[in-house]
């Protein structure tokens, strides 16, 4: 049978209108004096079988997204569908089920596995909660898990600090995989790895996707390893997805200021001469107050008068390429 093209896969993924505040709360009675806009109006799908990168400056609110999504945190208004079930509506036995389908893997290895327990209980773990075999089963298919990620048996009984940086980022692998899931969000899985290991890592997780074709969220910071691993790009900017397009079209022509400003700054390998490099103006400003209209406005070099009062619309400028920026969208 034909190989699908991407317009005929099914979206596994579609986040609507997704907004997530953390309240701030102050004086005697703790009442909520602001609120962080952490993600504020995000829209996006992702295609089965397809890895969106997502990028970004840090507090853009990359990874809240990833956790809200997987209802690790509660969204405040939104909606966010797996496979047309509305993940946000559901309850008890049936959100337990959809979460099998849904796992995570967290930029640090050895902050999300127990010191106290052996990395073969950790794995199996999730085999336990949702009773899924027999002991013997549930040990067999960790230790073949562990195997897959590049690990041996000996070392399900060994403890988290016994392994090494990429040693541990293969554990939270094989974890999030041993459920057998078909979504996982990837929340800067080599941001903590030694350069060489980081290779390793995600040619890892091309080859699992591929394997058993899985359908990522790929967040990261560094834009080359989001260029080597993604179909598509997403860019967000202080809780705000301001760009979005395939991989290709959107390294060779950046529409969104802010989106040109992060690929100025990746060294073009080799003797072929330098890119211009673009460097922003003042700080990130707070998610307690973001500015008016465009958020982006006060670092932007081609800001006027209607990007301060303003928001713009997230449109689709060019076949399959979004983004929301007056300059680019008068």
């Amino acid at each position: 049978m034909a190989e699908q093209s991407y317009a005929e896969r099914p979206d596994l993924i579609r986040v609507e209108h997704l907004t997530k505040h953390f309240p701030v709360r102050g004086g005697i009675l703790q009442r909520e004096v602001a609120c962080v806009q952490a993600v504020d109006d995000v829209s996006f799908t992702i295609k089965q079988g397809e890895t969106l990168g997502m990028v970004g400056e840090s507090g853009c609110g990359k990874t809240t997204i990833g956790r809200t999504i997987l209802r690790l945190t509660e969204p405040t208004s939104g909606s966010m569908f797996f496979n047309g079930k509305d993940v946000f509506s559901l309850k008890g036995r049936d959100l337990k089920e959809i979460r099998r389908n849904m796992q995570i893997i967290f930029q640090d290895p050895y902050g999300s596995l127990d010191p106290r327990v052996p990395i073969g209980d950790s794995v199996m773990e999730g085999l336990k909660i949702h009773n899924i075999g027999s002991a013997k089963e549930q040990y067999d298919a960790t230790i073949t898990m562990l195997k897959r990620v590049g690990l041996e048996e000996y070392h399900a009984r060994r403890f988290p600090h016994e392994f090494s940086g990429g040693q541990r980022q293969r554990i939270g692998i094989a974890r999030a995989l041993a459920l057998n899931p078909q979504f996982i969000v990837c929340d800067e899985p080599v941001s903590a790895l030694d350069v060489s290991i980081q290779s390793q890592v995600l040619n890892l997780l091309r080859d699992l996707q591929q394997e058993f074709g899985l359908t990522y969220l790929f967040i990261a910071h560094n834009l080359s390893v989001v260029e080597h691993i993604s179909d598509r790009v997403a860019v967000m900017y202080l809780g705000k997805m301001v760009e979005l397009s395939g991989r290709e079209d959107l390294y060779r022509r950046p529409l969104h200021p802010y989106t040109q400003a992060l690929l100025s700054a990746i060294p073009i390998p080799g003797a072929r001469g330098k890119r211009e490099r673009i460097i922003l103006k003042g700080d990130v400003p707070s998610p307690l107050n973001p500015p008016t209209g465009c958020r982006f406005h006060p670092r932007c070099q081609f800001a006027k008068e209607i990007c301060k009062e303003k928001e713009p619309a997230f449109i689709e400028t060019e076949p399959m390429h979004w983004a929301a920026c007056w300059h680019v969208n008068p």
